[in-house]
């Protein structure tokens, strides 16, 4: 794969180094000749100065052959601006883009623009570090409403097949981890001693999902 990625700050320059040790070629674009020095002598990608919405710039990194597009410089106008253009433009399908400010993540997301939302992102992975196990979501989309979660589950559903557990809930479970190795439920998988279950759904809606997987009315084993 071909990957261009605006900005060579410390995320654009981790990320052009991880790109590359897996086999993609990478063009680094960013305005300050000096920002490349972030870059370990031996990368091989394209080296591109120039501001990362220009069309020319742009193609100077080869972004018409390009397979993914990422813009991570410090600036959310910057960013959102290159990302649409290299969507619209040049029909680059893999886009995302960083975005410091999460109401604006929010709008650039229900535009179609994937983004990273720093801070918010910064501050659910401390308070994952800060709080008890299992008191934060794993993960929060842009809009801060929808969240992947961990729920403690009943020994009472210990044995039942998943969907039983889904149904009750009104939910759908995400993943198991089951011993270490995360699985996908299937339509015959029940739940065995040990499961840490994950679920994905609105934030609003945990407590009542919770509720649902702790106890099992009429059941028991």
């Amino acid at each position: 794969m071909h990957i261009v990625i605006m900005g060579c700050g410390r995320v654009g320059s981790t990320l052009a180094h991880i790109l590359e040790d897996r086999g993609n070629t990478v063009a680094v674009i960013d305005r300050d000749p000096e920002a490349f020095r972030r870059l370990r002598p031996a990368f091989k990608g394209d080296r591109v100065t120039g501001i990362g919405f220009d069309r020319d710039v742009l193609t100077r990194a080869g972004i018409e052959r390009a397979d993914g597009f990422a813009a991570v410089s410090s600036g959310d106008n910057s960013n959102i601006i290159a990302a649409r253009v290299a969507r619209e433009t040049f029909g680059v399908r893999q886009v995302a883009a960083r975005i410091y400010d999460p109401r604006r993540a929010e709008v650039y997301e229900r535009l179609g623009i994937p983004t990273v939302a720093t801070v918010r992102w910064t501050a659910d992975q401390m308070l994952r570090k800060l709080m008890p196990e299992g008191a934060e979501p794993l993960w929060r989309d842009a809009t801060g409403k929808v969240v992947l979660s961990q729920v403690s589950v009943s020994p009472a559903w210990i044995g039942e097949p998943v969907k039983s557990v889904e149904a009750s809930a009104g939910t759908r479970v995400a993943y198991i981890d089951r011993l270490g190795e995360a699985i996908v439920p299937q339509p015959g998988t029940v739940l065995q001693q040990g499961d840490v279950v994950h679920v994905i759904a609105k934030e609003s809606e945990l407590d009542r999902i919770a509720i649902a997987f702790a106890t099992r009315e009429g059941g028991g084993h």
